[in-house]
């Protein structure tokens, strides 16, 4: 499972991005449409920037900013670290361990083409785990 390339975890996404003027508000109702745990931060076509969750709990509910006033560009991790789209799993997930981050924004050929997450990793296996889990909770109620 590690040794799938980040190219092939990417391929069908739809890259979730906005400029640094959105405000928080507006890029997290954003994130919960699309499911999403961070948005890129793009200006001109340029990565840079992003907003996670735990930014959103960390620099912003933390800190009691108002969400519908504060900006992207204030709150966002400035200058990400990217990898690039032919590189494996596997080395995704140690650049996430060792930097302390969830999300990976992935390059190829200089241009943002999608990112990876930790869940990424669990692939199958998360899909197989939520779909036991929902026939448990099914299970549950017929029982009840």
């Amino acid at each position: 499972m590690p040794n799938r390339t980040i190219r092939d975890i990417v391929a069908h996404q739809k890259i979730l991005a906005a400029p640094g003027s959105t405000t928080v508000r507006e890029a997290a109702i954003r994130m919960a449409e699309h499911k999403v745990g961070a948005v890129l931060i793009m200006e001109s076509g340029r990565l840079v920037g992003i907003f996670t969750e735990r930014d959103l709990l960390n620099r912003v509910v933390a800190k009691r900013l108002d969400p519908d006033a504060a900006k992207l560009a204030d709150v966002m991790s400035g200058d990400p670290r990217t990898i690039q789209a032919d590189k494996p799993l596997a080395h995704a997930l140690v650049m996430m361990d060792e930097g302390g981050y969830r999300h990976l924004p992935v390059t190829d050929g200089g241009q943002v083409i999608g990112m990876v997450s930790a869940r990424d990793a669990l692939g199958c296996e998360l899909l197989e785990f939520e779909s036991e889990m929902q026939r448990r909770e099914h299970l549950t109620e017929i029982m009840l």
